[in-house]
């Protein structure tokens, strides 16, 4: 792990890209095979799964880990992922709210009965117990109000996903928990930007990013656009990305100064950002993750 202080797994369905499906298998992998670094899920699609099993298998990996698991979960958006599920989603918030409330109350011991709009338990126990007390960490994120004043009332963070997390949706989220009468101070917030990379040689670095950035932008355009918002634009040549801004490759100096500038505007407790650009093999990225914890991270402690 070498300095990085978490791994966040991430999930879609039904892409060619290799985006992987299933975070739960992966997280258990990697909880048997290091010692130290936190696990989360960032963000689980968790109307499209159960909450019971979310439960056990969430707790599993916090067994596996020795304490080292959190579930961030997210209402999900794409509109295929909805429909192979058989899953309405006009039902994905309200499906959230529910699956976090029960979530919470199993892996706090309760042998849970819980009659709601979506889900009907009766007697339902998470064994063996997830190891941390009271429970493991919850986290939610979210585009919208709704979503995050979700994240206040029934999480302990709230996660903001890059590039469309502002100065307003923190302070939003401050404001909603501090209203439900939270410790002021104890809340988590977690962002990042969309491709921030160090480099020894940027303008190397960029060009060899920037068609697998540009294919991850547009996928993310074409699904969100489906789902009936626009977050992301039309990106048709390295000129158009260049002129976004997204993709940035700097050197080490300037990406602490942009990380410290951000995260200060911002208010995080927790930065973070993906690691490989789509259809790049994991080697092309071990130089520039060996930068950020060699210089970066060293920088913040």
């Amino acid at each position: 792990t070498r300095g990085f202080e978490y791994v966040w797994l991430s999930e879609h369905h039904f892409s060619d890209d290799g985006y992987s499906p299933s975070m739960f298998p992966i997280a258990g992998a990697i909880a048997a095979r290091t010692k130290k670094i936190r696990i989360g899920t960032s963000l689980v699609l968790l109307p499209l799964h159960h909450p019971v099993r979310i439960a056990e298998d969430g707790a599993t990996v916090d067994v596996i880990s020795g304490g080292r698991f959190e579930l961030g979960a997210g209402i999900g958006y794409r509109v295929e992922e909805f429909a192979a599920f058989d899953i309405p989603v006009s039902e994905r918030g309200g499906r959230t709210s529910e699956s976090l409330e029960i979530i919470r109350r199993l892996w706090e011991g309760e042998t849970l009965t819980f009659k709601g709009r979506f889900y009907n338990i009766e007697g339902a126990r998470v064994t063996p117990e997830p190891i941390q007390k009271p429970r493991p960490p919850l986290w939610a994120g979210g585009f919208t109000s709704p979503g995050i004043r979700r994240a206040a009332r029934l999480a302990d963070g709230y996660a903001g996903i890059a590039p469309n997390s502002t100065q307003v949706s923190y302070e939003l989220f401050r404001s909603e928990w501090q209203g439900y009468g939270k410790p002021v101070g104890e809340e988590r917030t977690a962002g990042g930007l969309f491709w921030l990379i160090p480099s020894c040689d940027p303008g190397k670095t960029w060009t060899e990013a920037a068609d697998h950035v540009i294919h991850q932008v547009n996928a993310y355009r074409e699904w969100t656009e489906k789902a009936g918002e626009t977050m992301f634009p039309k990106l048709n040549s390295h000129k158009d990305l260049r002129e976004t801004g997204m993709l940035q490759v700097v050197e080490v100096d300037e990406c602490i100064d942009i990380i410290r500038d951000y995260v200060n505007e911002m208010g995080l407790t927790h930065y973070y950002s993906w690691t490989l650009p789509p259809g790049l093999p994991a080697s092309w990225a071990q130089p520039h993750l060996e930068l950020f914890v060699d210089h970066v991270i060293p920088a913040f402690r």
